[in-house]
């Protein structure tokens, strides 16, 4: 055949990584997909099985690439597999799965006085170097006779979903607030978060003594120093 005849083969379009039709539908739509952003709207069903298997071939390669023989390690052979599953399934969980469903509840005692809900343990990783973040969360809510209230343990459920993603402390308290400011609509809405970092505990400075500690203070909280008073010695008395 004469090398500049058209060929009449049928060429088989090459298949896109799940990860690259994923993002391609995020980009199209013109949405944020940060490492502590959830997109769980543009992942079809059957998606995060495919992503899994190609998330666990990116980390064999840098296996390899960290020159580990995992052809004859019996602790490695499985790794990449392993920590795939633990990224998508559990520690980053919160990107990849909808928001948990939330029950709630009219005020219909009209309740409007300090409700402290906490400790909350929760677990995350810093979006620096993927090492975890593991503290502890109270929330204050002053209700007021609109406020939607939700079951205990959703507090718990919501702050999980937000801290399972790669985070920095700061920005995953202010989307816990975020979220609950809206489905409770409070008078007042108070957030504080004490973890250990492993970026300073494993590595770096290797201070294993320090903590951090921020909070978020809305409505009310903000207003009146006495109820903020109020709510930080509570919360001191729940340690």
């Amino acid at each position: 055949m004469n090398p500049t005849t058209p060929s009449n083969e049928v060429k088989t379009p090459v298949a896109l990584p799940v990860s690259q039709t994923i993002r391609q539908r995020i980009i199209a739509s013109k949405t944020r997909f940060h490492a502590n952003d959830n997109i769980a709207d543009f992942i079809k069903p059957g998606e995060l099985d495919a992503l899994l298997e190609e998330v666990q071939g990116k980390l064999h390669g840098v296996l390899q690439s960290l020159v580990i023989d995992t052809d004859s390690d019996h602790n490695t052979q499985d790794t990449g597999r392993r920590v795939a599953k633990m990224f998508i399934h559990e520690v980053f969980r919160g990107r990849y799965v909808p928001m948990p469903a939330l029950t709630e509840f009219p005020n219909a005692a009209h309740l409007n006085e300090l409700m402290i809900i906490g400790p909350i343990t929760v677990r995350s990783a810093c979006s620096h170097h993927l090492c975890p973040i593991i503290g502890r969360i109270w929330i204050g809510v002053m209700p007021n006779e609109h406020s939607n209230l939700i079951g205990l343990s959703k507090y718990a459920r919501i702050a999980d979903w937000i801290m399972s993603r790669p985070q920095i402390q700061e920005e995953a308290v202010v989307q816990l607030a975020d979220i609950l400011q809206d489905k409770i609509q409070p008078d007042g809405l108070a957030i504080v978060m004490e973890a250990d970092h492993f970026c300073m505990h494993w590595r770096g400075v290797k201070d294993m003594d320090s903590k951090m500690i921020n909070s978020v203070m809305r409505g009310s909280f903000l207003k009146d120093p006495n109820l903020r008073r109020e709510f930080l010695s509570l919360r001191n008395v729940k340690k």
